[in-house]
């Protein structure tokens, strides 16, 4: 069995306070995107992941559908990697999410969608959103989803640059709290929502607040190249820029690449 495991991007993300248990309220809107890695997985006498050595999370999702499903099946899966690593895009997340997808179709009884959209929110905040279709909301940790019905009519420049630190997630939300980033949450989830319910074009996707854990100057190298909106994603460091036309993303990516690695991408609804 294979299948693509798309990247994603946050076309908004505002955080608030600490939840019980530690995790920080937000609201964000997810968007999948074409670059992706390749999931190929197949059953087999013990579990085995190859190709990628960084992994941890892909064995997780396995080991615990095994568990939860009751079964002594495994699986032998392949990641064949192209979203990069710890740059904000989602990629071990929706290595994860495909490969948890595929496993279950191979057990003789599934696991239920939500049964799985359960196991997927105890690997992290963005495992469940990539076992959805299209975009969607977030709220709560970001497990909570809710379909959106965005415009996906526009070309994407994804770019991670050269000088990029990639700190952990957690370090990005330690520095949040140091500067006591949840002020005025409650207002900034209030400007999601509102400007969500004009969005009717990709321009109207500018009125998105911009990214409460991290920003960049290369969004504004984006935004001088033509962009409508660009932003960091999730924690970072690579950072999106939205373009109605190809040939203007393409022609972002021939002016920005000296300041990092570009990729010309385009939504994506599922996979």
């Amino acid at each position: 069995m294979r299948a693509p495991a798309s990247a994603k991007i946050n076309l908004a993300l505002v955080v608030g306070p600490l939840r019980p248990g530690g995790k920080h309220e937000l609201l964000t809107v997810y968007q999948r995107v074409g670059l992706a890695d390749r999931i190929d997985l197949e059953p087999a006498a013990q579990l085995r992941v190859e190709g990628f050595e960084g992994d941890t999370l892909v064995r997780d999702a396995l080991e615990r559908l095994a568990a939860r499903a009751a079964t002594g099946r495994s699986w032998r899966v392949r990641i064949e990697k192209r979203i990069p690593v710890a740059a904000g895009l989602g990629g071990g997340s929706s290595d994860a999410a495909t490969a948890l997808r595929l496993a279950n179709e191979t057990l003789d009884e599934p696991l239920s969608r939500e049964h799985l959209h359960d196991l997927a929110a105890e690997l992290g905040a963005d495992v469940p959103f990539f076992l959805a279709d299209g975009p969607c909301l977030g709220s709560g940790d970001g497990t909570t989803l809710r379909p959106l019905e965005l415009p996906q009519d526009y070309w994407v420049a994804l770019v991670l640059p050269n000088d990029a630190r990639k700190t952990s997630t957690a370090s990005v939300y330690a520095a949040f709290d140091e500067r006591d980033g949840d002020a005025g949450w409650v207002e900034r989830r209030d400007a999601v929502l509102d400007a969500l319910q004009r969005v009717r074009r990709p321009r109207d996707l500018a009125a998105l607040p911009p990214n409460d854990l991290a920003s960049s100057p290369v969004a504004d190298e984006l935004r001088a190249a033509g962009a409508f909106r660009a932003d960091v994603s999730g924690a970072g460091p690579a950072v999106y820029g939205l373009f109605h036309q190809r040939q203007s993303a393409r022609a972002a990516r021939r002016a920005l690449g000296r300041l990092g690695q570009v990729w010309i991408t385009a939504p994506a609804w599922y996979g």
